[in-house]
């Protein structure tokens, strides 16, 4: 899909169709003022019948209005003037999107920035891009009947006045890159576990780096051996499919210390010998959306060309019960010489990922983001809204926090106490891998934080907010708009 900046009054625009925000009460727009004078008040006319009241995501679309141009023209309601937000207008633009899909219309002109909160049209449009490169996400790749729309969009404008076309270009290229990447990311969440297996994510990788000019590195189980890392080796030995750590380098601004983004990459969990319930068992394929958000921040990243340098760095496993795998009460010997005692094998997310931040350590980072599909007791304390997050430096958790609110990719701080570490003392090891039922998201977090002495380091429990379930049960691609957003930042020097 393309993205223009146009500057044309609405009722002179050549345009499939129009897109026009409504407040409640039925309130017009500048916009939708102009085309309401052009057509003899013919808007105002359908408004005062109450068709569309203005709340959020109401929509009404109308054809062939006298004293316009376009063919179409689409109210979309925004709620309340006082009350709109960028969040609104999102939501307004998706909604949209999610109309014009099902019409003839294959181009569009979005009219919704003039709605932007504090006039900050810049962000509005970066938002707005997103949003709809979101709502036209399709996965078919497992289909054998393909369904594409009949007349898919090919292009949306979106109305700014002229002056500002550069800086606003600028806007809706950060909004297509994250939409792109969080495409890619709901693409490899998506996907089955009999296809996106450890190999499969790393072609993946490989051929992300040659489209993108990324240096990929992929290590083998005989060279993780070889560095000692007997605690994501340990994970692997349940499986046929063999593991691999995936490594992928983006140089964007020369021998400067790199961010580096550390996922999670469970292609299927089955939770080992302490197997989990059959029941939503194959939800378990969304396991590795913590490394999918990696590869998503990463094309991102190399395809807004950032100053900035950043390492991804994707741990990948099964996790099945067989005779070869991990029992309870095993002793493991981490990267970093501890050793682990594993009481629970469902919880092997961490013994994967703490291997991998050992290894992180080589890059001397400015700091290092993990983030996990990693505890259940994060979706009972937080829900589907906001990931959790934990960390040893409160600047860049406040840093990681502000980037969730302008990215619209909320996350929460729990606390990082020393007080919990105490929950994973074991008699038979450095440390056990769980800590019992209470605080187990942060207990996760706190043996995490034994393998980060090194850099500031922050994690992101996304166990949450990975994947919708039910009906539109799916990979939503978070927190790719967060970590994009950091890199951002960063690149802008807005944090040190």
């Amino acid at each position: 899909m393309n993205f223009d900046i146009v500057n044309e009054n609405p009722v002179q625009q050549a345009s499939d169709c129009l897109v026009i925000g409504i407040l409640k009460g039925g309130q017009l727009s500048a916009s939708g003022k102009l085309l309401d004078a052009a057509c003899s008040q013919h808007l105002a006319k359908i408004l005062n019948t109450g068709d569309l009241e203005g709340k959020n995501g109401e929509t009404l679309l109308l054809h062939n209005l006298p004293g316009i141009t376009a063919e179409r023209v689409l109210l979309v309601g925004c709620g309340e003037q006082d009350k709109v937000s960028l969040q609104t207008l999102r939501e307004a633009a998706a909604c949209a999107t999610s109309v014009l899909q099902k019409t003839g219309s294959e181009n569009a002109v979005f009219y919704l920035a003039e709605l932007a909160p504090d006039n900050d049209q810049q962000q509005c449009l970066r938002h707005m891009a997103e949003a709809i490169s979101v709502a036209t996400y399709r996965y078919d790749k497992t289909k054998s009947k393909k369904e594409p729309p009949a007349h898919p969009l090919q292009t949306i404008g979106f109305y700014i006045e002229s002056g500002a076309n550069e800086t606003a270009n600028d806007a809706v290229q950060i909004g297509q890159a994250i939409g792109a990447g969080i495409a890619l990311a709901r693409d490899l969440g998506n996907l089955p576990g009999n296809i996106c297996t450890p190999t499969y994510l790393a072609e993946t990788a490989v051929s992300m780096g040659k489209e993108l000019g990324l240096k990929t590195t992929v290590l083998e189980e005989a060279d993780m051996e070889k560095l000692g890392m007997g605690s994501l080796l340990s994970v692997s030995r349940g499986s046929v499919q063999p593991a691999k750590l995936i490594v992928m380098e983006y140089n964007g601004s020369g021998t400067d210390a790199p961010i580096v983004l550390v996922g999670k990459g469970l292609t299927f969990d089955a939770g080992g010998i302490s197997i989990k319930p059959a029941a939503a068992m194959d939800e378990m394929k969304f396991d590795m959306c913590g490394g999918a958000s990696v590869f998503g921040a990463m094309q991102a990243v190399a395809r807004l060309k950032l100053p900035i340098n950043v390492v991804g760095v994707v741990p990948s496993s099964e996790n099945l019960p067989d005779g070869d795998a991990n029992k309870p009460g095993d002793v493991v010997t981490s990267m970093s010489g501890q050793t682990i005692e594993i009481l629970n094998t469902d919880a092997e997310g961490r013994l994967i990922l703490c291997d991998a931040l050992t290894y992180s350590e080589r890059f001397k980072p400015q700091a290092v983001i993990d983030i996990a599909t990693l505890t259940g007791a994060c979706v009972i304390a937080l829900g589907a809204h906001a990931s959790g997050l934990l960390s040893n430096d409160e600047q860049l958790a406040g840093e990681i926090l502000d980037c969730g609110r302008q990215a619209n990719d909320r996350a929460w701080q729990l606390p990082l106490w020393e007080d919990y570490q105490k929950q994973l003392d074991s008699n038979f090891a450095d440390m056990a891998n769980v800590g019992g039922r209470e605080a187990g998201t942060i207990t996760a977090a706190c043996f995490l934080s034994r393998f980060t002495k090194e850099f500031r380091w922050a994690h992101l429990d996304i166990a949450g907010t990975a994947w919708t379930k039910g009906h539109h049960k799916g990979a939503t691609g978070r927190p790719v708009g967060l970590l994009t957003q950091f890199c951002i930042n960063r690149a802008r020097g807005s944090q040190h």
